[in-house]
């Protein structure tokens, strides 16, 4: 791979980049989409099945924007379910309004209505997503949102020839997914397994009649450097990923940019986006070599330990045909950590550092509320069993929270628009830290039942917060990408075991953190975060697993509007969906 140029250029493109990325000093264009939400028919492994799509695309239509530009998104609900729409990653500065949660910010659209999400996409570039917030409908209504520096602003690194967003996904063939959450939320169990890994929707050479039109083929030209812009968008899988035979350098993740590094796998955690780079080779030593993305898990419990590929092709060789690609691929693919290789994790996430220094980068350096989180799995008392019993350990039902609260989801109104309304959402009863401390990762307690409410913490404006997200072995240690609606935050610290302050705070990279909105809290260790509450309205803060979300395990920041006019939550827009 080729320097990416002096250590001074990266520090004058750094500096430029936060400047740019100030309100009010980029003037973007307002950029339209229309989603119709409808019904179609695709086929994959040997089987035909109608799933929801925007426009009648899955992956649905790729958004692409201009750092300042506003998005302006007219969504129709052609299907017969409530549907909204989450632009993750995006800050949503005083416009949380659009920002997508059902129940959250606002109520869902119904069936054969329609909304227009209208923000602007201030002081962030790379790459994000969108994809639906309600229930598990992301499953297949999911796409890239690829966000553009300015006009005449150059990456801080040499410009790729071509840019691929690569959308990790996954198809289910037996139901569909909200069948599938149905019957989780009824016996309160474990979910059904997806049945492929897919690259773009499409699952790839080693899945039954996929070795042809299945397969998702990125055609390179020698010599040639791409951009591939990677999103995990499985709903409950951690994924390694990797192409035989070629080195990636990590460049941004989640829409910031990171000190450039080198490396044969990337992992990442449902909700996350990296960028990379990679080179095609001057002379390859083959026509086709394997793309691939294999599970990470370290939890008791089914999962599908199989690999999914796609073909990295180069073009000046014809394509191989099915028999050969698939020959090919067990020759030259990818090698991949152990499944549950949590150690090569945690020092991959470690090499995770901001481009620009703390200075630059708005990194509080003294804290003025800080919150201790635990975050887990539990149990519910077994209620309605089904035939006699319920599939959750020792005949209860799975559960999950924070801080051993389990998030309820509100059902008559948004809780955003209870606080614009001052209809008395005025969370003040959410724990800033356990109420009962244990040895979190060591044996867990005899009683691992969760309490359940609608969880909330209240901020003044410009509070800057540090939050440490400590792990548990409740109902078995698991990991838990942690995603914070309208800001980003700084990674602090993180490590194995549980949190000590005395002795962890000394560790804490206060230099050049790295700058995310989804962040994973290792198997049986913590995470420690930093954000400024700088952004009027309420946040949800949740795990991106779909099954620990759906079991409870989120909780809402309110952010109270701050004394300027341009601190304060705007009204709602006229065409807001109503709940009834």
């Amino acid at each position: 791979m080729k320097k990416m140029g002096s250590r001074r250029l990266l520090i004058i493109h750094a500096l430029l980049a936060v400047l740019l990325t100030m309100p009010g000093l980029t003037a973007g264009i307002t950029r339209r989409y229309k989603f119709n939400v409808r019904m179609a028919t695709f086929t994959r492994l040997c089987q035909t099945k109608s799933i929801p799509t925007v426009n009648g695309q899955f992956p649905g239509p790729k958004i692409v924007v201009r750092e300042g530009d506003r998005l302006m998104v007219d969504v129709h609900n052609g299907i017969h379910t409530n549907v909204t729409f989450h632009w993750h990653g995006v800050r949503q500065l005083r416009s949380g309004w659009a920002d997508g949660p059902a129940y959250i910010t606002q109520c869902p659209i119904r069936p054969g209505q329609s909304f227009v999400y209208s923000f602007r996409v201030v002081g962030q570039r790379g790459t994000l997503w969108w994809h639906a917030h309600f229930s598990w409908l992301r499953a297949t209504l999911y796409g890239a949102l690829v966000v553009l520096p300015p006009r005449g602003v150059a990456y801080p690194f040499p410009k790729p020839y071509r840019e691929v967003p690569i959308l990790l996904g996954e198809w289910f063939l037996a139901a569909d997914t909200e069948a599938t959450v149905r019957e989780v939320l009824r016996t309160g169990g474990d979910p059904a397994l997806a049945t492929a890994y897919a690259f773009n929707g499409l699952p790839g050479p080693t899945y039954r009649c996929s070795a042809n039109s299945g397969t998702f083929k990125l055609k390179v030209r020698p010599g040639k450097t791409y951009m591939l812009r990677l999103i995990n968008a499985a709903l409950n899988d951690e994924r390694f990923f990797a192409v035989a035979n070629h080195t990636l350098t990590v460049v941004q993740a989640d829409a910031n940019y990171v000190k450039p590094f080198d490396a044969t796998t990337i992992f990442l955690s449902p909700g996350q986006t990296m960028d990379v780079l990679l080179t095609a080779a001057t002379n390859p030593s083959a026509s086709a070599f394997a793309i691939a993305a294999a599970i990470y898990t370290n939890v008791v419990g089914p999962f599908d330990n199989c690999t999914g590929h796609a073909i990295l092709e180069y073009s000046h060789s014809p394509s191989p045909s099915p028999w050969n690609v698939r020959k090919r691929l067990r020759l030259r693919a990818p090698s991949f950590p152990m499944f549950n290789d949590s150690a090569w994790v945690a020092n991959f996430a470690a090499k995770l550092r901001s481009l620009a220094g703390a200075t630059t980068v708005g990194l509080p350096q003294t804290v003025d509320r800080h919150f201790f989180f635990t975050v887990g799995l539990g149990a519910d008392p077994c209620q309605s069993p089904v035939n006699g019993t319920c599939l959750g350990p020792n005949n209860t039902r799975m559960a999950a929270s924070i801080n051993n609260v389990s998030f309820v989801m509100p059902k008559t109104t948004s809780l955003l628009q209870q606080h614009y309304e001052r209809r008395r959402y005025r969370p003040t009863d959410f724990p800033a830290a356990p109420l009962r401390f244990f040895n979190f990762t060591g044996t867990p307690p005899e009683n691992t039942f969760v309490t359940h409410g609608t969880g909330g913490v209240s901020l003044d404006f410009n509070t800057t917060v540090e939050v440490v997200l400590q792990g548990t072995s409740v109902q078995g240690a698991g990991s838990h990408p942690m995603h914070l609606h309208g800001h980003d935050f700084h990674v602090v610290g993180q490590g194995f075991g549980n949190y000590d302050a005395d002795k962890d705070t000394i560790n804490y990279n206060l230099v050049d953190p790295v700058k995310l909105n989804t962040v994973r809290v290792p198997v049986a260790g913590w995470v420690a975060i930093r954000f400024v509450a700088d952004n009027p309205g309420v946040w949800m803060m949740h795990c991106h697993f779909e099954i620990h979300m759906s079991w409870g395990l989120a909780m809402v920041w309110l952010v109270n509007d701050g004394p300027l006019p341009n601190q304060k939550l705007p009204p709602p827009p006229s065409d807001m969906p109503k709940c009834s």
